[in-house]
């Protein structure tokens, strides 16, 4: 069992990948030389050749439009987008051929592309390179959404995501990249499963990416009082798993769902929404939402008011309990 930062998870994943399916073929800007950014493709271009791992100009709406193509030729391209507020200029792209092909060819024709977006705030950086942009894409009917949160995840769903015959967005929350964790072999959970990370029976919480450590410190937190908060990690945002959020709802009768992106319009409203549905009988109280505010990302000094923490997350268990 390995101990293997999530960067470094993610270039397992995606060396094996390489290795077992002569059709993958990495590309972004500066995947090859360079490793990424965040060296998530270090070395890969130096086994496996410029033609598999290739360096692309700065152009999303090419890597995503070349993409497209070889998707066609029946390769299984994994594009990188350096910063999540640079995948705007491929939006159309995405959204208008990626996402609709399926339909439009009555299933005839398939597009496996997988879009890497490192996401999220939490490194000091500024607006385009801090964004939370998954509700665009959840919201995209022929997208799968996807967000790991550590090490294990990091490995084996950017795996299954490559196997898969949809187009994957992939999102990566880049604070956690430093973060180590065991990977190991054990059989994974399918790519559309929510994972109950602590259980427990007062409070739901339901987090992804970034936010899943926040809720497992929340919940560390809330033990000392005697309180027991359910902590569940979405990991598929499209499609949802909603029979293991309305288990543990239904169960607990409260919930507070949390994400970096500003509340108003984020994919909170849709959790929320969707329990409100199945479990309207077994609510004790609302379900809450935390995240961020509703502006643009703010400087780097003022980032983690904007982010929710432990205290944002603890007073809303307080407001849920308190109903």
């Amino acid at each position: 069992m390995p101990l293997l930062t999530l960067s470094a998870a993610l270039n397992s994943g995606l060396r094996h990948a390489l290795e077992h399916d002569p059709g993958v073929v990495v590309m972004g800007e500066d995947v090859g030389g360079l490793g990424g950014v965040f060296r998530v493709t270090d070395g890969l271009q130096k086994d496996f050749g410029a033609d598999r791992v290739i360096d692309t100009p700065l152009a999303e709406a090419g890597i995503v439009g070349t993409a497209i193509g070889l998707a066609l030729r029946g390769y299984r391209p994994v594009c990188e987008i350096q910063f999540d507020g640079f995948v705007y200029p491929a939006f159309s792209q995405i959204v208008s051929q990626l996402a609709k092909m399926r339909a439009r060819t009555a299933g005839r024709v398939a597009l496996p592309v997988v879009i890497r977006i490192p996401v999220g705030g939490g490194i000091g950086a500024v607006e385009h390179h801090s964004e939370s942009n998954e509700a665009y894409f959840a919201h995209t009917a022929g997208l799968r959404v996807v967000y790991c949160s550590g090490s294990q995840d990091a490995h084996w769903m950017l795996r299954q995501a490559v196997e898969c015959g949809d187009p994957v967005i992939f999102y990566e929350p880049k604070r956690r990249y430093w973060t180590k964790a065991e990977v190991h072999d054990d059989e994974p959970l399918p790519l559309d499963r929510a994972r109950v990370v602590r259980p427990g029976r007062d409070v739901t919480l339901l987090a992804y990416g970034g936010t899943v450590q926040t809720c497992l410190d929340a919940a560390t937190a809330a033990a000392t009082e005697g309180r027991e908060l359910e902590v569940i990690d979405l990991r598929s945002l499209a499609p949802l798993d909603l029979d293991t959020i309305a288990e543990s709802v239904a169960r607990t009768g409260r919930c507070v769902v949390v994400h970096e992106a500003p509340v108003f319009g984020g994919f909170g409203a849709e959790v929320a929404g969707a329990i409100g549905e199945r479990c309207f009988d077994r609510l004790e109280a609302p379900v809450l939402r935390v995240g961020g505010y509703d502006l643009p990302y703010p400087p780097a000094k003022f980032e983690e008011e904007f982010l929710p923490d432990l205290d944002r997350v603890l007073d809303a268990v307080d407001r849920s309990l308190a109903w």
